[in-house]
Parts: structure tokens; C-alpha cells; sequence
């Protein structure tokens, strides 16, 4: 494993539209003070159990222990030495946009000569390294705690693959000192990034007050622990005369779902488990790193049930393609989730073995263990030349995507390959990965004469959730198929909850309603996020009960989105409950209270709550950990305005544009702003700026043609609509503002155009009719 890169889009996904929707959150554990040897002090978890460490586990598991210590689990993490760097240490120089970093050794240890948190050069030692293959960084101490991930790597593939160099991580970034993905910055450090996953029982220990970490670990790397949660008690267990009185053998998780279970094939060929899963125990386990996810607890227990500490991401936009394919750095719990492997009740240790982290078996000999050979391992079945590449089934079933520079990882979604899709929806498939120099076309036409009757896949979700994003007609009853249809996986209905909630409607405040009776902790969480734009009344009908539910999760979120009334209106036995889930959500957010995130969605919450001077305190706080970060800027200033200081708001947006000069958010704020202070031109002006910054939101182009228009720039307001209309051809404001426009100048026919669009977007809006009707009335002859 690699430095796990966790972008803010998943830090804080909506926190200004839904600020209940959070991922993140102060550890009070034990301030254990940095330490020379590998291992920690070991720490005491809530249930007594104690870190005995994986020595103490080979005592009996010899031969678990042994695949153990080959694995890359037990090289995640090391101390800098001989035996562990991989680079060369030698007076290597690596330049990138103008900076030359030195890798040298002195006094037996290595060092990195680049340029450090001022922008100058200078000598830094290296003092852990992270992950073995196909890429190892270097951590970097700086003050406060603070290890960084050095953002130049040494590929340690061979030298055949193209290896043994170093290279950058974020080529042609022009990354300097205060930018967050600098290797100072705030997004490469290791203690928040990328700790969790690489150590045993991590505490992140980290002091708002004195702005420092003081991390501590049980064990440097990912040892039995991390994954078995704390020893002691089994070791007890394993001691006592009488073990049939524990029979969970004194460990939590008890890893139990392949206990006696075997696998048979059907009348129809296909690979039927002798039992079914019930549970997902062991899946929850590793997804708490092999997920895209955000972190807001550390407790053994909590971990266990995953949804108690940490919040995975759905199918979302940006992170996946609209057909569920992995898109940016995703791992692959959500992937897995959507196959039909997770449905038949495969678990991750049915392909993987979990002690030496490879597959169980060779090709596609590790696919046959339940699909017969016989029928899949032909030509008949994957027309290619038998042992070929293309022969393999993890070449067309699970391609790949290549992380970090050159990190390829497989796609857990396991699907059947759709070229078919490339050319309608422009998703990747797995036939053109390799036949490059052929189209997509081409890749369908030959399945179609290998495959007469379409095979469609399980993952049929791909043209609702592209109507979605394109807000295209039919978009909300697509959405509402997949939501509502219990054969799909429980991620797809939770991802098209997420996306219906962009289209309110009375259809959809039910869907969600009944979603909310679901078994699924994300089908649950999608829904409530819809509940929460209806009223007082709606909401606390429905929300209320949630304040019980079994995860933390799904708690937390019902109390933020029943936030802003009093709590008298709340059902006297609710109370408690609500209390107890909104002091969830403030330890949540203060777990990473070393995160802008944190304190922006704090402050959201406390003016929510009608507790202004401690949002802005919150929102203050945000801004002086990341002066960068857009979206505490926003919020900070408009809560300043809210509270009638329009002139510090303006002040607040400014200095945010010289750190983001491109911002196009903040743009549009201080072009509103400088509007709402009838500076209307100069207003114009910046909502111009913003419009050509971030041509991707449509509303930014909407507000700019509404204030041309309103100060009588009519035929520009036109032409800023048409342009925003040819990148967003359905968004209902433009469409709205075009059709406006055309009637004020009697362009008709054109108005017409529009409103039809409109129509079919909104067939059953009646003002929308009314819109068609009289505009066809205008227009003579034939229309």
C-alpha cells in the first residue's frame, strides 16, 4: 500500500448545501510521546482488552505468522534504515518545475535536500518508510508531530517495467511551499492522510490547543491486530481450561462467515454457496482501509462495525463513472459491493489470502474455486487464445486503473465488459484496454457476434445515473427505478437516493421515506439527506425514530438534519437520544479537529443552532489552519454578511482570492457581494470572472446573464445563456431565463424551443404548459 490520498472532495462533500453530510471528526487517548523504537506503548480500549502485539499471536499461529511477515501488511510502515529504503540514497538528484531534490546519506541515516516549508532548500531526514512495491515514500518529521509524505517516489519495480527511478506524484503541479498538496502541506500528512492504515491501533493523539500531534502506535505496521482487533482476551482464552465458555474465543471481530461453508454448482452452471452470508463482518473489516471513506472514530469495536467510525463514499460523480467503474482513487469496498459476488455471499478471503495479502490461487485458477473451468476457462466462453492475456478473467472482468504513476489496481466490481457504453455514456471498458488501436465499436460488434442475446450485467444503473448528472428528461423516474428496486445492491439504490435528491419532488420525498425502513446503514444515510430539505413537520415524523438506530452513523446524520428547530418540538422520550446523537456528531468532528473540515461543518452546526459567535470562532479557526481552503472562506463570509457586515465579508472573499486566484466560487460571491452593495458593475465583472473560471456550474452563468439583463445588457445576457446552455443543455434556470428573454424581445419561435425542452423535463408542470400553449399561440402557422 501507498499513501492513501484522501481528496478534500471527500473531507467535505456538500458541506454548504448539506452540512450534516460530513465524513470527519479529536482521539482522547493516551499523549504517548515520540519514540526512537518501532514500537508504541500499547493502549487500553474501552472492553479492557489490550495490544499484545503479533509475537505474542505467532505463539500459536506459526504458520499464519509466517505468511504474515512476506506480506506488504507487514512492510507498510518501517523505520528508515538499510534494511527497509529502497531508493537510491546516493547524491540522486530528481528536479520538477524548477526544484532539485538531493537523496543522500549521512551519519548512517538518509536525507532529503528539497525545498521545505519556507520554499527554501534545505537537509531533511527521513524517518519512516511507506509501503514496498510498486512505489515506497519517504516520511518526513516536521514540527508539531507532524510526518509528511515526500511527494517524489521511488518506483521499486524493476528496472524492466520501467523502475528503479524516482519520480513525482503530482507531475507538472507546480506545487510550492503552502500549497495543501505540497509535500508540507496539509494534504500530505501522514497522520490524518495516510497513518490508519498503515499502523496498528493508531492514535492520532492529536492537541488543538497547542496545534501538535503526538501519535502513537501499537505496532508500526499493519500487523494481526489491526485486523483481528486486540489480543489479550483471546490470549486468556487460549489459556483456560474451559474454552467452550467464550465461544467468540475472546476476540471482536470473530471472523466466522467461511466457517464450514462450501460451494457447489447449480443446474445452471453457476456457483452456489451452502449457506447464505448473513452478515458482512469480515468485508467490514478490510474496508476500513480498502475504502474510499472518511475517519471519525478509533475504537476497536466501533471500527468492527465500520459505520460507527468511518463513512464510506457511494457511487459518486468525480470518484466513479456513471456505470460504477472506478474512477479516481477508490480501493475497492464500493466496487465490490456493487458485483454479484458480494451478492452470492463471497467474501474478501474467498480470492485473498488475508495473511499474505496475495490472491489464493494463480490466473484463473482462483476464479475456478467456485466457476467451473470447464465452462469459463474456454475459447468458447472468452474467445481468446487460451493462456493469453486476453484469456485471463481478470482481464476482462476486473481491468485495471493505474493509481500514483504506476500502481495499477483491479476493479472489484467484477462486471461483464460493455464497449457498448464507451460509445454511448464515453465510459472506459475492458476490450479497448488492450486492443487500443481499435474502437469501441469495434469491441461491441464482436461481443455482439459472440453473444447474440445481450448479456447487460449487473451494474444496469449506468444511463439512469448518466441522465442525473446531465439533469436529462426522464432523469427522476430513471433515478426512482433504481431506488426503489430491491434487486439492485444496496450501493446503487443509496447512490441513486443521493442523486434524486437533486430533482425535489413529492415522488421523491416518499421514495426516500420508505428508504428509510431499509437494512442498509448507506440506502439510510442517502435518504435522509433528501428528508432533510422537507419541513419541521415531515422531518421529525420520520427522523426521530432514527435517533435509536444501530449505527452511528445513521444517528448522527438523523440529529444534524433535525437541527435548527426547537428541541421542544421534539417528542419528550426523543430527547435524550437527540442530545446523545448531536454530541456523536461534535466528537466526530473534533476527532479531526487538525482538519478546515471539521471546524466548517462545526460552525455550520452551531449557526444551525442559532449560536452565532461560536460559528464564527469555528469558522475562524478553519481559515487559520487552511487560509486555502475555499469552502471556510465561504462560509465564514456568509455568516459575516448574514450578520450585516457586508464590508468585512467583501474583506474576507478578497483575501481568499490572493491565496485562490482562480477560485471561481469565491469569485461569485464577491461579485454578489459587490452587487448587494450597488457596485453593480464591478459586481458584473467578478460574476464574469467566475462564469469563465468555473464554466462546469451553471447557476454561476445563470446569475450572470439574470444581472446582465437587469442592467440592460440584454443581447451579452443571451449570448452568456446560450454559451452555458451548450455545456448544460438541460438545466431548468437557463432554459428558464432563455425562454424569458426570447418573449421580452418576441422571439417566439426560439422561446418555444426552450420551453419545449422545459416540458419535457417537466411534463407535469403546469406552468411550464401553460408556457408552450401560449407561446405556440404567438407563433403563426404549423409549430
Amino acid at each position: 500500500m501507498a499513501f492513501m490520498n484522501f481528496k478534500r472532495s471527500l473531507s467535505l462533500p456538500v458541506v454548504l448545501q448539506i452540512a450534516f453530510c460530513v465524513v470527519i471528526s479529536v482521539a482522547a487517548g493516551l499523549w504517548a510521546g515520540p519514540s526512537n523504537s518501532e514500537e508504541r506503548p500499547q493502549t487500553t480500549v474501552p472492553d479492557q482488552a489490550e495490544f499484545v502485539g503479533s509475537a505474542a499471536c505467532a505463539q500459536c499461529h506459526t504458520s499464519e505468522h509466517e505468511q504474515w511477515t512476506g506480506s506488504q501488511h507487514a512492510h507498510a510502515m518501517q523505520e528508515a534504515n538499510e534494511r527497509t529504503v529502497l531508493g537510491k540514497f546516493d547524491g540522486t538528484t530528481f528536479t520538477e518545475d524548477g526544484v532539485v531534490s538531493t537523496f543522500f546519506k549521512k551519519d548512517g541515516a538518509y536525507w532529503i535536500n528539497t525545498d521545505g516549508p519556507d520554499g527554501k532548500l534545505a537537509d531533511f531526514k527521513v524517518r519512516y518508510t511507506f509501503g514496498v512495491a510498486p512505489l515506497q515514500q519517504y516520511l518526513i518529521e516536521i514540527p508539531g508531530g507532524r510526518l509528511q509524505a515526500f511527494g517524489v517516489a521511488w518506483d521499486s519495480r524493476p528496472q524492466s517495467e520501467g523502475g528503479q527511478r524516482w519520480y513525482h506524484l503530482y507531475p507538472g503541479s507546480k506545487l510550492k511551499a503552502g500549497h495543501p498538496l505540497h509535500w508540507t502541506g496539509i494534504d500530505q500528512n501522514w497522520n490524518y492522510q495516510c497513518a490508519w492504515c498503515h499502523s496498528t491501533n493508531l492514535k492520532k493523539n492529536f492537541n488543538p490547543a497547542t496545534n501538535e500531534f503526538k501519535t502513537s502506535w501499537s505496532e508500526i505496521h499493519v500487523g494481526c491486530e489491526a485486523c483481528h482487533g486486540p489480543g489479550s482476551k483471546h490470549l486468556a482464552w487460549a489459556k483456560t481450561s474451559d474454552q467452550s465458555k467464550d465461544p467468540d474465543m475472546g476476540l471482536y471481530p470473530e471472523f466466522n462467515e467461511r466457517h464450514g461453508v462450501t460451494w457447489s454448482v447449480n443446474a445452471d452452471s453457476k456457483p452456489v454457496r451452502s449457506t447464505p452470508r448473513t452478515t458482512s463482518i469480515e468485508i467490514k473489516a478490510c474496508a476500513s482501509c480498502h475504502a474510499r471513506r472518511g475517519q471519525y472514530d478509533d475504537d476497536p469495536h466501533a471500527v468492527a462495525g465500520l459505520y460507527d467510525a468511518f463513512r464510506p463514499s457511494l457511487l459518486d460523480t468525480g470518484l466513479y463513472y456513471v456505470d460504477g467503474q472506478q474512477r479516481d482513487e477508490v480501493y475497492n469496498f464500493a466496487s465490490f459491493l456493487q458485483s454479484k459476488m458480494y451478492a452470492a455471499g463471497v467474501t474478501c478471503s474467498d480470492c485473498h489470502n488475508p495473511h499474505t495479502g496475495k490472491i489464493r490461487a494463480e490466473g484463473n485458477a482462483v476464479c475456478a474455486q467456485c466457476h467451473t473451468p470447464e465452462r469459463y476457462d474456454t475459447p468458447e466462453h472468452h474467445h481468446h487464445t487460451p493462456k493469453s492475456d486476453g484469456a485471463q478473467c481478470a482481464s476482462c472482468h476486473m481491468p485495471t486503473t493505474t493509481y500514483m504513476g504506476v500502481d495499477p489496481r483491479r476493479d472489484h466490481s467484477i462486471r461483464i465488459p460493455r464497449p457498448d457504453r464507451t460509445t454511448l455514456l464515453g465510459t472506459p471498458n475492458a476490450c479497448n484496454q488492450c486492443h487500443k488501436d481499435k474502437s469501441a465499436s469495434w469491441a461491441s460488434e464482436a461481443i455482439k457476434t459472440w453473444y447474440p442475446k445481450p448479456i447487460p450485467g449487473a451494474q444496469d444503473f449506468a444511463e439512469a445515473f448518466s441522465r442525473a448528472d446531465l439533469a436529462a428528461p426522464g432523469a427522476q423516474i430513471a433515478l426512482s427505478r433504481i431506488a426503489t428496486n430491491a434487486s439492485e445492491s444496496a450501493i446503487a439504490r443509496a447512490s441513486a437516493l443521493a442523486r434524486l435528491g437533486r430533482f425535489p419532488s413529492r415522488e421523491t420525498m416518499a421514495i426516500a421515506a420508505q428508504s428509510l425502513k431499509s437494512d442498509d446503514v448507506l440506502v439510510k444515510a442517502a435518504a435522509i439527506s433528501i428528508i432533510a430539505t422537507a419541513d419541521a413537520e415531515t422531518r421529525v415524523a420520520l427522523l426521530v425514530p432514527l435517533l435509536n438506530d444501530k449505527a452511528r452513523l445513521v444517528r448522527m446524520d438523523a440529529a444534524r438534519a433535525l437541527v435548527g428547530q426547537p428541541e421542544a418540538s421534539l417528542p419528550a422520550d426523543a430527547r435524550q437520544a437527540f442530545t446523545a446523537a448531536i454530541e456523536d456528531y461534535v466528537a466526530a468532528q473534533n476527532f479531526n479537529a487538525e482538519r478546515p473540515e471539521s471546524h466548517v461543518n462545526l460552525g455550520t452546526l452551531y449557526r444551525d443552532q442559532g449560536k452565532m459567535e461560536d460559528a464564527k470562532a469555528q469558522l475562524e479557526k478553519a481559515n487559520s489552519i487552511d487560509p486555502t481552503f475555499v469552502a471556510g472562506s465561504l462560509a465564514l463570509a456568509d455568516l459575516v454578511r448574514a450578520g450585516g457586515d457586508e464590508e468585512k465579508s467583501e474583506k474576507i472573499l478578497r483575501d481568499a482570492l490572493v491565496l485562490n486566484p482562480d477560485a471561481g466560487a469565491v469569485q461569485y460571491a464577491l461579485g454578489l457581494s459587490l452587487v448587494r452593495q450597488k457596485r453593480t458593475e464591478e459586481g458584473v465583472n467578478w460574476l464574469r470572472k467566475a462564469a469563465e473560471s468555473t464554466p462546469q456550474d451553471p447557476h454561476i452563468a445563470y446569475v450572470l446573464g439574470v444581472a446582465l439583463h437587469d442592467t440592460g445588457k440584454q443581447a451579452e445576457a443571451i449570448t452568456v445563456l446560450k454559451n452555458a446552455l451548450s455545456r448544460h443543455p438541460y438545466d431548468r434556470e437557463i432554459l428558464i431565463g432563455l425562454a424569458s428573454y426570447e418573449i421580452e424581445r418576441k422571439d417566439y419561435s426560439s422561446a418555444l424551443t426552450y420551453a419545449n425542452t422545459l416540458a419535457e423535463l417537466e411534463p407535469d408542470s403546469q406552468e411550464v404548459g401553460n408556457m408552450v400553449t401560449w407561446l405556440r399561440k404567438q407563433i403563426p402557422g404549423p409549430n
